[in-house]
């Protein structure tokens, strides 16, 4: 009986390593209120925090001084649905950063000092619902293929950023679009402009009541 223990005692030791790092561990100044939520609002935090559990379902990083993602972020953090960055000092997207989140759900990137979305930066996150971008004054530039591959995207806001125009076909591939806010953008009225107004006439629907999107 003996040698059957000793050979299990690796891998129990294993298993109890991969379960603190799986759900025990809180990264120190921040709270963990439930199994899989992480709450690092409001810290001074001026980069990601280490230690924090790979099975983390919701991560919330708002008010705080973050200047950039991890390009393999959300490579390690596979089951994360709900993610919070609002409010930091995001300038730009790496590469690839966001291309493997397949199961997220909520992102908001909204008043951060974004100042472009390239072609390309959501990758194929088909599960992604609710996109938060807007409140970015220095975000002026949208590539055409941004969005390519949100099908499931119900709610997209780019509210009160730089925007003086927005090609069209950046909104053709979100075939489950029910909301889009675009107020608050310093629009030139040309013939890219037109464009977005008939657009934005065919889908008013899909516009907030009350909101306005042209200057």
């Amino acid at each position: 009986m003996l040698p059957c223990i000793n050979w299990l005692q690796p891998f129990l030791a294993l298993i109890s390593s991969t379960l603190l790092t799986r759900g025990q561990n809180c990264p120190s100044s921040c709270l963990c209120p439930d199994h899989h939520t992480v709450d690092c609002n409001s810290q001074g935090l001026t980069r990601v925090p280490d230690s924090i559990p790979l099975d983390v379902r919701r991560l919330l990083l708002s008010n705080n001084w973050i200047p950039w993602i991890p390009s393999d972020f959300l490579v390690l953090y596979s089951d994360l649905v709900y993610l919070d960055l609002r409010n930091n000092s995001l300038s730009q997207l790496e590469p690839g950063t966001l291309s493997t989140s397949s199961r997220l759900v909520f992102l908001d990137l909204g008043s951060n000092n974004l100042t472009e979305i390239p072609s390309g930066t959501f990758g194929e996150s088909r599960s992604l619902i609710k996109l938060r971008l807007g409140n970015n004054p220095y975000l002026s530039m949208v590539g055409r293929d941004a969005f390519t591959g949100l099908t499931s995207l119900r709610e997209l806001e780019l509210e009160r950023n730089g925007l003086k125009a927005l090609d069209v076909r950046v909104l053709e591939p979100l075939p489950s679009l029910r909301m889009l806010r675009l107020e608050g953008n310093p629009w030139l009225c040309n013939c890219h402009f037109a464009k977005l107004f008939v657009w934005l006439t065919e889908n008013r629907h899909k516009l907030p009541t009350g909101r306005t999107y042209a200057v």
